[in-house]
């Protein structure tokens, strides 16, 4: 029998936190090197004819420039700037002092492992210090680092350190729930599994009863405040 082997428990000292670079700069950067237009519509050419197909005929004439500006659509985070889309603020907020929840944001993203499309909804709350950001924003966000490869748990993880990096309030809460087509589509082909991955940053880490307040609101249940 062979023996398990048992990963030790990482502090939260020492967790990975998200580069700076990933928040503070598009993804894509100006003088980067990147293949032409025809070079990405000949790439496109070569794997129709890998799986069989013949590029040359009628249905697939225009296939490869649909699918290069299809890409173009889908993966354009990486020309987006995230502390940019965050960077207009409101003061006007009256004393307001509770945490801000937007539930239900809908999002498409893909896999970075096989290229195929994962998809759900972002729960998004954070507690603001005198000045709240625009509803739309957070949305924009979301589709900032959406709009590229990915995994969910970095998505997440993402999402939650622009706002808290960015905002700087008392705390961000991030929950995503998804289904991934490479697992219900290919693969063990599980139709209707869903992911749930969380973070929890400043008075939501800390306080159990923020977080549990939080998810009770996310599944549309009111739960009572219970700061002073």
């Amino acid at each position: 029998m062979m023996d398990a082997v048992i990963k030790p428990l990482r502090s939260k000292l020492d967790k990975t936190e998200v580069p700076a670079s990933e928040i503070e700069e598009a993804a894509v950067k100006p003088d980067q090197s990147r293949p032409s237009r025809d070079e990405a519509e000949q790439a496109v050419k070569t794997l129709l004819a890998y799986i069989g197909e013949n590029p040359s005929r009628e249905g697939l004439l225009d296939t490869p420039r649909r699918m290069v500006e299809a890409y173009d659509e889908l993966f354009q985070g990486y020309h987006q700037c995230p502390a940019e889309v965050l960077n207009r603020t409101f003061g006007e907020t009256a004393g307001y002092d509770d945490f801000v929840l937007i539930r239900d944001i809908e999002f498409h993203s893909h896999c970075e492992h096989h290229v195929m499309p994962f998809y759900g909804k972002a729960h998004i709350a954070y507690t603001p210090v005198d000045r709240v950001v625009g509803l739309s924003k957070i949305a924009r966000l979301v589709d900032a680092f959406a709009h590229r490869l990915q995994t969910q748990e970095h998505l997440t993880a993402q999402i939650a350190a622009a706002l808290d990096k960015v905002l700087q309030p008392r705390g961000v809460a991030v929950l995503l729930e998804a289904e991934h087509t490479c697992m219900s589509v290919r693969g063990i082909a599980k139709h209707g599994a869903k992911t749930v991955t969380s973070r929890f940053t400043g008075m939501f880490y800390d306080n159990p009863d923020e977080q549990n307040r939080f998810l009770h609101m996310v599944r549309g249940i009111s739960a009572p405040f219970s700061g002073a």
